[in-house]
């Protein structure tokens, strides 16, 4: 007996909705704003390998290197140290959700917009938040304000921006973690736009909880989240009376899938923890105080060039992240203007203000791969090019 080839109907479908596009063209960017930073060549090449299984021998062996790395450019030795499968913001969150339990109080100091984040974040599980302020979006916070906010509120955990990504400042840390652990109070940090490129020693400084990004200093595309954890947090993660109201960052869980039992919990971005583990390797290969120090040097280069064109400054020196500088639009200048003058005229990328500074300041990023003398020169020299067009309101869109 023959038989005849399966054939299955042909189904009918609305076709009003079909488009017919071609393969994507992204023009060269020059990414000066406040990120996500260029990634380096072998770091798009590292995303563009085969997908290999969440729980593939190979890939569980890259996790491996992964928290090492991560552990190195934080400087912890902390056993829970992951790429949250996320933006910077699901690792935000991922601090907050694990520890923080209705009716717990919290200290958030606010020196700009994402310290505005953290409270959001914070009265969304349930905490009672107290703030503390910065005198101005462009001032830190001074270890008397912390004192007296620990002493009077007595929180189970104080949360501070150390590069607070809207205003350009740095936070100063020294003392803090010894005011907490006085306090039995848990530090927490956000690293966003410091971590790999402003030095950070996690351990030394008592902080407790920290999160970052892959794509401003470590000059990874954007898609994971660095997390960390320490003992003092683990312990209060486990004393909790209940569980973490969100199950995807939930480190009960995700501590097995990336510790010794490589437990299956989610589906990970492989591809982007290739990326990520190739951006790691390329920093520990040039050291982590070489890091530092080429950042300063060239946000150092920055500062006096564009002092030099007549721009103002928005943050005091001994405050100015090496990362992201913001420069005062000068009066009669439409700041938007300027910048898409600058991406679609020359390809470069500045930043606006944000919150407090919106339309007030620039904002200009120097993070990771993009941190050179030669990026510092092309900006500079554009500024000095085509800024006079622009003050006399006499350039064209």
């Amino acid at each position: 007996m023959t038989l005849s080839p399966l054939s299955s109907p042909v189904e009918t479908v609305d076709e009003s909705h079909r488009l017919h596009l071609g393969a994507i063209a992204t023009p060269e960017r020059l990414l000066l704003g406040p990120g996500p930073s260029n990634a380096h060549p072998t770091v798009l090449e590292a995303l563009s390998r085969p997908p290999l299984g969440h729980l593939d021998p190979l890939y569980l062996e890259l996790m491996t290197e992964v928290q090492e790395m991560l552990r190195y450019v934080w400087q912890t030795d902390n056993r829970i140290t992951i790429p949250v499968s996320g933006t910077g913001s699901a690792a935000m969150e991922a601090t907050i959700a694990n520890v923080i339990e209705a009716g717990d109080t919290v200290v958030v100091g606010v020196i700009g917009y994402f310290g505005l984040r953290l409270v959001d974040m914070c009265s969304r599980y349930g905490a009672v938040v107290h703030t503390i302020e910065s005198p101005s979006w462009g001032e830190a916070i001074s270890l008397e304000a912390i004192a007296e906010a620990l002493e009077t509120h007595r929180p189970a955990l104080l949360a501070l921006v150390h590069a607070e990504t809207s205003t350009g400042v740095c936070q100063p840390l020294d003392g803090v973690g010894e005011l907490c652990r006085q306090h039995d109070c848990l530090l927490l940090l956000d690293t966003v736009t410091s971590l790999g490129a402003v030095p950070l020693r996690l351990d030394a400084w008592g902080v407790d909880l920290a999160y970052s990004c892959s794509q401003k200093g470590l000059s990874c595309p954007p898609g994971l989240g660095p997390f960390t954890m320490g003992p003092r947090a683990e312990a209060k993660l486990d004393r909790r009376q209940g569980k973490v109201p969100n199950w995807y960052l939930d480190m009960s869980g995700l501590k097995s899938y990336w510790g010794k039992e490589r437990t299956y919990h989610h589906t990970a971005p492989v591809n982007m923890n290739f990326g990520l583990r190739e951006a790691l390797r390329l920093l520990c290969d040039e050291g982590l105080g070489q890091a530092w120090a080429r950042h300063r040097r060239n946000s150092e280069r920055l500062w006096a060039g564009m002092e030099s064109l007549g721009l103002e400054l928005h943050v005091a020196r001994e405050l100015r992240l090496p990362t992201l500088t913001t420069v005062r639009i000068p009066e009669g200048v439409d700041g938007r203007a300027f910048a898409l003058h600058l991406l679609n005229s020359h390809g470069v990328e500045i930043g606006g203000g944000l919150g407090a500074l919106a339309g007030k300041v620039w904002r200009v990023g120097l993070m990771g791969y993009n941190s050179t003398p030669e990026n510092v020169d092309r900006l500079l020299n554009l500024l000095a090019d085509e800024l006079p067009a622009f003050r006399s309101g006499a350039a064209a869109a």
